[in-house]
């Protein structure tokens, strides 16, 4: 199974990923992770190069058969056409969960009062946020972290996503 994450900064990936994770006993595959690696390495890091490389390890545990989380903005259709691609080079399920936070004011306080748990890694501002190129994603699952913890978040999740 491969449980792609997306959504703009401050809506909850990360936390959901790895309550996902512990809870199915999956792979958690973090691209702000991977791509710091990437920096750390002294290679640039301009397009989706975090996301081949993340998509790599993916096909391959997959082929494990072992679950797998992505967790990633997933900005853009080109990104999002990977994991389809994954998923299906793989025979793998593939289940995509895209978080939002419908309260502007509580995803702002998000995104300006959180800290990063990566070395080395720069936090999106919130102008970053609201500046970032996003298209419309037609075939995930939306769910609203708004005004939610994560227990209910997670429940939502495993329920739209049959998980149980």
């Amino acid at each position: 199974m491969l449980i792609v994450l997306g959504g703009l900064p401050g809506t909850g990936k990360s936390t959901l990923a790895n309550a996902l994770a512990d809870r199915l006993g999956a792979m958690h595959l973090r691209i702000d992770t991977i791509e710091q690696a990437m920096r750390d390495a002294g290679q640039a890091v301009a397009g989706p190069e975090g996301y081949l490389v993340a998509r790599s390890v993916a096909r391959e545990n997959l082929r494990l058969g072992l679950p797998v989380i992505v967790d990633a903005v997933n900005p853009i259709a080109y990104t999002r056409k990977l994991w389809r691609e994954t998923a299906a080079a793989t025979g793998a399920r593939l289940v995509e969960i895209e978080l939002v936070c419908g309260d502007s004011t509580e995803h702002r306080q998000r995104v300006e009062t959180r800290t990063s748990d990566i070395d080395g890694f720069g936090l999106p501002t919130w102008q970053d946020v609201v500046d970032r190129e996003y298209e419309p994603w037609r075939t995930a699952e939306v769910v609203d972290t708004a005004g939610t913890s994560i227990e209910e978040v997670l429940a939502e999740v495993i329920r739209r996503g049959r998980l149980d």
